[in-house]
Formats: structure tokens, sequence, C-alpha cells
């Protein structure tokens, strides 16, 4: 059912995106021939009016075509007046750019309900996963509550926004705590006491032993690579109690969050071999958004409002064929106060298609690699 629940996630934000085309070619007075969720010959097909409704066969995105989209193409006299290239600037940039924007108003949407209700998240004492051979393996395992680690307390019943973040950076500290012997201390290194941590799992209290080791990490601020004693787990996000006005207040505070996130990975892929790394695709996305429906209703409404703000933030990049690159054109045309040279478009669509093709290719290249490995970027404690 995950499948297929994941698949009707994307499927929609994929909808939506094109509605927005859609709502807002009809509005300014374009053509428009068609709307297809999905892309290839249809599997099924209607009209209504001077537009056809599509569901094409290559799960792998959407279209609306408008008439006019190409200069050259040759169209009905009554039909140039609406032709897309025949139209003002403003409404083409409109026009393009309301498939993002719909993305958007989506996502914040989306954030909003899910605070209102659940609660404003935070990463709590809960473990989400445990690293690939490291100190926690066998010992502790997803969905374990860390009540205490030593004499530092973790969950508890009354855990809320404002002690949250203080309790785990006391349970980090009380790990880092427990050093390999001056000896042996190199990479790898188990520590020479080990951490005692109380967890909860399946409803019972229990206590363990677990070493943690000596593990080189980047630090999220700095960037910079740091050595630390950890267990290998990566905490997970619990939502908190809150109210309609902190999630109106922590919505927009999110939605930056993530945008702001999104343009710099983007930005890094083009310098720093590890952002590369990072990189996934599409097919990546629907696993992840696969898993956490198993996992949490709640956390699946989170990542489907990040896909789609990402979906936005991306389609707005300045390269052909994306919506970015048809604005950054029309705005162009704006500046040199006549048309562009179609065939200076069609240059840049090639340079943005090869640009877009590589990037979907480096991003699945890493998806099949952490699906082979069974692993996924963690950030471990």
């Amino acid at each position: 059912m995950s499948w297929v629940l994941a698949f009707v996630g994307f499927a929609v934000l994929i909808v939506l995106h094109e509605v927005g085309h859609f709502a807002a070619a009809k509005a300014v007075g374009m053509r428009v021939e068609k709307f297809s969720l999905f892309f290839g010959k249809p599997l099924w097909s209607t009209r209504r009016g001077e537009t056809e409704y599509a569901i094409g066969w290559i799960p792998a995105g959407g279209y609306v075509k408008i008439s006019g989209m190409d200069p050259r193409e040759e169209l009905p006299a009554e039909v140039l007046p609406r032709a897309y290239y025949r139209q003002k600037v403003w409404k083409r940039v409109f026009v393009i750019a309301a498939g993002p924007a719909v993305n958007v108003v989506l996502a914040f949407l989306i954030i909003f309900a899910v605070y209102s209700i659940s609660g404003l998240p935070r990463i709590a004492p809960v473990v989400n996963a445990v690293s690939k051979d490291s100190a926690a393996v066998g010992v502790l395992q997803p969905d374990d509550r860390i009540l205490r680690i030593d004499g530092a307390e973790g969950w508890t019943s009354t855990l809320d926004a404002k002690n949250a973040d203080a309790r785990r950076t006391a349970l980090t500290a009380a790990v880092n705590s427990h050093a390999c012997a001056p000896s042996s201390a190199k990479l790898g290194c188990s520590a020479a006491t080990p951490a005692r941590v109380t967890i909860e799992r399946d409803g019972r209290v229990q206590t363990v032993d677990v070493r943690p080791r000596l593990t080189e990490v980047r630090n999220p601020l700095t960037g910079e690579k740091e050595r630390r004693n950890l267990l290998g787990i990566e905490y997970g996000t619990e939502f908190l109690s809150s109210n309609v006005g902190a999630a109106a207040s922590a919505t927009p505070d999110y939605i930056w969050f993530v945008t702001s996130s999104t343009a710099k990975a983007i930005v890094k892929i083009f310098y720093d071999s590890e952002a590369r790394k990072e990189i996934g695709s599409v097919v990546g996305a629907y696993d992840a958004t696969r898993r956490t429906i198993e996992f949490s209703a709640t956390k699946a409404f989170v990542l489907l409002a990040v896909v789609s703000l990402s979906l936005a933030i991306i389609n707005l990049a300045p390269f052909l064929p994306l919506d970015g690159g048809h604005i950054f054109w029309a705005l162009a045309e704006k500046v040199r106060g006549r048309p562009i040279p179609f065939t200076w478009l069609e240059r840049a669509s090639v340079v943005g298609f090869a640009l877009v093709l590589a990037l979907f290719a480096l991003g699945l290249t890493n998806d099949i690699g952490r699906f082979m490995d069974g692993t996924a970027a963690q950030q471990v404690r």
C-alpha cells in the first residue's frame, strides 16, 4: 500500500504544478492544447473544448502544451493572437511562474496543517536509524526511546519543544565523554569504558552497554570534519505540543530553511565532491516517501511538503527547459527590447537539458549505490 500512496502523493504534486500553469494560461487568454499527467503515448485521453486531457505511460512528470511555445510553429490565423510568444512578457512570466508558485503554496499549507494538528517537530532522543557497522548495531534499534545515557536525561513523557534540544545536547556530550584509551586512539577505536544507555522498547525499560567509537564526521555548522566518540545512531523527529499561533509562526521559518538549504545544496554540487554524493533522484525521493509512509503518516506529509518545495526551487533554476529558464529568457527579452532569436533559445535548451540530465544521472547513480549497500546519508551520534 505504501508504494501506491507514495505514487499518488507524487502524482498529486505533479498535477497541481501543471494545474498552476494551466489555470494561469487560461486566465490570461492563452490557448492550451493539451494537459498531460506523465509523458509518452497516452494511455487515456479525452477532449474538452479546445484542450486534450491525457495520462501518459512514462511516470516521470507532466506537461501543459500551450499554442505557440515554439515561435516557428504554424498556427491557424484565429489562434495566433492567443499564441504564447505573441503575449506580453508579464503574461508569459505569470503563466510559467504559476506552476512553482502552486508548489510553494501547497508546501506552506501542508506544513501549517501538520504543525497545527501534530505539533512542532524537534529532533528528539528517539532512534531513527542505526548506522552500518557502528557501535550500536545489534544493541539499539529504530524507535528505541533513549531515557538516559549515564547521568544525562533523555526522553520523558513531558518532553516538549523547550527542553528537547537541551536534553539531546546533554546526551551527545555524555556519549562523547567515553573516549578510546590513549594508546589506541585512532579512527574506529572503541571507547575504554561503555556508555550506560537506558531505553524504552515496546513499552519495556532496559539498560544496555554500548562502547562509542571514534568517528570522523562533518560539522553541519562549519562544514569542517571533526572526530567524535559516537554510538552510530541517527535521532528521529518527534512532533511536540504547540498551538495554531506557534504553527503560523514556525511555518515560514521552516519554508525558508528548506528553500535556503536546497539552494545552497544546488550551488555546492558544482564545487564540492561531498555535496555531489548527497544528490538524489526522484527514485530516491519516491522510495524515501514510501518508507516514511510506512513509519509515520505525519512525517510522510512533511516529506511531501519538502518535495513540493524542492520541486518549485529546482524548477526555478534559470536553465531551459525548466520553468526558470523560460522566465529568464522572457525577462531578457524585456531588457533587450525585442524578441530573443529562437536559435539562442535552442542552444540554451541543449545546454540546460544536458545539465538536467547529468544531475538526474548523478542522483540516480547515488540512489542505486545507497540501495545496493542498504545505507543512506545519516547524521550519527
